[in-house]
């Protein structure tokens, strides 16, 4: 479920691409990107997509 004070957190992996994770506010992770993206806008793009299902 989503929760506006969740918090989303953008890195790059080991193959350095760009990945998010959503950290929900008991700590725990409440989703994560499946693949690395080669620019950050690609990234924050599909977290507007899974913010529907997450």
């Amino acid at each position: 479920m989503f929760n506006k004070n969740d918090k989303w957190e953008f890195y790059k992996d080991a193959s350095n691409e760009g990945c998010w994770c959503k950290i929900a506010t008991n700590g725990k992770i409440a989703g994560a990107s499946i693949e690395g993206y080669k620019n950050k806008q690609d990234s924050i793009d599909n977290t507007k997509r899974e913010s529907r299902f997450i």
